[in-house]
């Protein structure tokens, strides 16, 4: 992990970009946050584009710090400036063609979407993962918060480390991933919008009902996909006072 900017500071938050390896992220850093008192790690999904969602990541990232957390996020594959997936791209298309037609997205477009995305976003969130707890000023427990939702779940599966997760219904999932959703055992707050017009809401509430957690509770509200209200927001940073402090 090589830090590329002297931190930047904002209403009490320490804000640095890294590379790791190719793979550009920041992290926010709370200024209470020292080798003498590391703060727990929340690490910060998105559906892609670290630049387009920059104002959102970091309002999450700064209500994390107000709680006493650390937070970070890496460019997903094939987003930003990293090099585009042609197989992605064609899926994406299809995708399109196929809501444009009001006709039903089928398993095989949403397998060729998401899964090849997990399969290479997963093990570089571990690598970030790896690279941040080695930094004196942070610590577990560890959270993970927003989507892509699949990615979510299959962290939440293989990385032990993880201690609870906040998770974001507003993306398409794999039967198979559906299938791993019956392993996850971490306490879970699960956010759906209840009208975004770019999730499956059946989808989303069979992937609830999935999850194989003692803990699992399902946030819902009315409204499109960037109409979630503050609340809800509210509600998951109590959700991750409970289970990283």
């Amino acid at each position: 992990m090589n830090f590329t900017s002297e931190p930047r500071l904002d209403d009490g938050v320490l804000e640095r970009d890294f590379t790791l390896g190719e793979i550009p992220g920041t992290l926010w850093m709370p200024e209470s946050a020292s080798a003498a008192a590391p703060a727990p790690l929340i690490l910060l999904g998105h559906p892609g584009g670290v630049g387009r969602m920059y104002p959102r990541l970091a309002g999450r990232a700064q209500q994390a710090a107000a709680d006493g957390f650390a937070a970070a996020t890496i460019e997903l594959p094939g987003s930003g400036d990293r090099p585009r997936s042609a197989t992605a791209d064609q899926a994406r298309a299809d995708l399109r063609q196929a809501l444009q037609a009001g006709e039903r997205v089928s398993d095989d477009i949403v397998d060729r979407l998401v899964l090849p995305l997990v399969d290479q976003a997963v093990p570089e969130w571990q690598a970030a993962l790896d690279a941040l707890l080695a930094l004196p000023e942070i610590d577990g427990p560890v959270g993970y918060s927003g989507g892509v939702i699949s990615i979510g779940v299959r962290l939440a599966v293989v990385e032990p480390r993880l201690a609870a997760a906040a998770l974001f219904a507003g993306s398409y999932v794999p039967r198979a991933i559906l299938d791993e959703a019956r392993q996850v055992a971490i306490p879970l707050h699960v956010l759906l919008q209840w009208d975004d017009e770019n999730n499956d809401r059946q989808m989303a509430l069979d992937l609830f009902d999935a999850f194989g957690s003692k803990e699992k509770t399902l946030h819902a509200n009315l409204g499109g996909h960037t109409g979630v209200p503050q609340f809800a927001g509210d509600a998951a940073a109590q959700f991750f006072a409970r289970h990283l402090r």
